[in-house]
């Protein structure tokens, strides 16, 4: 709940320190004393719309700062953790207005987007007034004022949970589908690469080995060819060996003719026979050494090709074609694979659907016995309220056909003003003074559940008077009994229950060179004689003071 409300430099208002109770407290006072301006700056600091205009005249700036006093598991703790915010202990608002239009809003210190003020305030407070068309106002809210009210919230929860799972499995099937039905329009070019990879069978670092070996073979041949010709001359029909070594047997032959001619020469020429003899056998091993078959080359002239040819066909080195390979085998596993995981996805999408209808239909169920109590609670309260022939009805209108986060169904409040008169909607049927009953009965109905911590109501009681005017008050003080209420009023009736009472004026100020609001807290005595201003005008009778000192000792003999 609200605890304290400070205000500096925010329109007539120059410094203003309020400590609010629990219960019921009243603002009254005369007409156009600034009853407008405080609410307009609790405004500012729950996150609403900022104007420079705001400022007080010759200020730089206007400041509101609200602190609330919060139970641990309140909701508002949740919402500033997801907005990034650490709280403890105290909540604490502050909106800096500077003149020049721009502001600044913070919690507990902390710098937050005017959005995030919004959010987290909403939990915090409702504002009510006879012109108001938020909160319990606007159809949005209806349905989880219907759900807090029925005790269905961790039935609504389960039903937005489990919607949120069936369209993302949803969302998972039309998915695998898509990426299936490529897969199946692929499969035929799958199945060809597949298999000529398989076929080719390539390994990993062949390409290397096989270019090496290439090069190798074709190095070799050509010094082949040309050791093959020196062979040729040595051993061929043009060989010198022949006629070497018969010229040498012929000089052997001479040698007892003339032994110091001939023994040196046929010492040389056996020599260079024996020299040829040695250069044959060389050459004949190097032949040996050097012997390949030429189809050797072509098979591996044609592996080497084939295995560019389909590196350059899929796209990758022929290193990779090993796992390029397998990738065609595993995108082919996959669609057999994808199969039997869309038929998975799709039975998770169908048991979802399946339980998100019967949760859905159950809570649609619920709501509609949880809209007849409401209903009859709200119309229990209208009599006193002077809407004895009124009645209300909570619309209930469920669409299987279109379901989402909260289920089957679209709630909306209508009244009907008068028998036989066409039921509307609450906005639109009911005038300014019958709405603001409605709205108060409303609230009393759902003052325990799905309620802020504080209400503040503007004016609610304005036409009102005489025994609607009670009545308003009792529902005040009945509502104030769970959660705090704040009221700005006008009627004696409603001022007498409360259980502060703050009476605003507007006084001049530095010599009457301005006017500034000031509150205060009136006692027992201020009370009575505010009071009765209230009952008599500007002219305080002792009727009228009378008159206050029994509203005073009606209001409390009913406590």
């Amino acid at each position: 709940m609200l605890r304290h409300l400070v205000i500096r430099d925010i329109v007539l208002i120059e410094q203003l320190d309020l400590a609010c109770p629990s219960g019921l407290s009243v603002l009254t006072g005369e007409t156009g004393a600034g009853k407008s301006i405080l609410l307009d700056a609790f405004a500012l600091a729950l996150g609403g719309r900022g104007d420079g205009a705001l400022v007080r005249v010759g200020a730089k700036q206007g400041q509101v700062t609200a602190l609330f006093d919060l139970a641990d598991d309140h909701p508002a703790r949740q919402i500033a953790t997801e907005q990034g915010l650490t709280i403890e202990g105290d909540l604490i608002l502050r909106r800096v207005q500077m003149a020049d239009g721009r502001s600044r809003a913070y919690v507990n210190d902390q710098p937050v987007s005017g959005a995030a003020l919004r959010a987290l305030s909403a939990s915090l407070v409702e504002i009510h007034g006879q012109h108001d068309e938020r909160a319990l106002v606007e159809p949005a809210h209806h349905r989880a004022l219907l759900d807090a009210y029925g005790g269905l919230e961790p039935a609504a929860v389960s039903v937005a949970e489990l919607y949120r799972a069936m369209r993302s499995a949803e969302a998972a099937v039309i998915t695998e589908t898509a990426r299936l039905e490529t897969l199946r329009r692929e499969r035929d070019y799958l199945e060809h690469a597949r298999d000529e990879l398989d076929t080719l069978s390539a390994q990993q670092g062949e390409e290397v080995a096989l270019a090496e070996a290439r090069q190798r073979m074709m190095q070799a041949e050509k010094v082949v060819a040309d050791i093959a010709e020196a062979h040729d001359a040595l051993t061929g029909h043009g060989s010198p060996v022949a006629m070497l070594s018969a010229l040498t047997r012929r000089l052997e032959r001479r040698g007892a003719q003339a032994p110091d001619l001939v023994t040196a020469p046929v010492a040389a020429m056996e020599a260079v026979l024996r020299a040829f003899d040695e250069a044959q056998a060389r050459l004949e091993d190097s032949l040996r050494r050097a012997e390949f078959d030429p189809q050797e080359l072509e098979s591996t002239e044609a592996r080497l090709f084939a295995l560019r040819g389909a590196a350059r066909k899929y796209n990758v080195s022929c290193d990779q074609l090993p796992a390029t390979a397998v990738g065609f085998i595993e995108a082919l596993d996959r669609i057999d694979a994808g199969e039997a995981l869309l038929r998975d996805l799709k039975a998770r999408h169908l048991a979802l659907a399946q339980e998100y209808a019967l949760q859905a239909q159950a809570l649609s169920e619920r709501r509609v016995a949880a809209a007849v109590r409401l209903d009859s609670a709200v119309n229990a309260e209208l009599p006193p309220l002077k809407l004895e022939r009124a009645s209300f009805i909570t619309q209930v209108v469920s669409t299987p056909d279109a379901g989402s986060e909260q289920g089957y169904d679209r709630v909306e409040f209508w009244v009907a003003t008068n028998p036989g008169t066409k039921p509307g909607p609450l906005m639109k049927i009911a005038s300014g003074g019958e709405l603001s009953r409605f709205m108060l009965a409303l609230k009393v109905a759902l003052a325990e559940r799905g309620s802020a911590p504080t209400l503040v109501f503007d004016e609610i009681d304005s036409g009102a008077g005489g025994a609607v005017a009670d009545a308003i008050g009792q529902r005040l003080a009945s509502l104030a009994r769970n959660v705090q209420v704040l009221a700005v009023t006008h009627a004696p009736q409603v001022a007498a229950r409360a259980r502060q009472h703050w009476r605003i004026s507007k006084d001049d100020v530095a010599d009457g060179a301005r006017v500034a609001t000031s509150v205060e807290v009136l006692d027992s005595a201020g009370r009575r004689e505010e009071i009765a201003r209230m009952l008599a005008g500007s002219r305080i009778t002792e009727e009228a003071r009378a008159a206050a000192t029994r509203l005073l000792e009606g209001a409390l003999s009913l406590e």
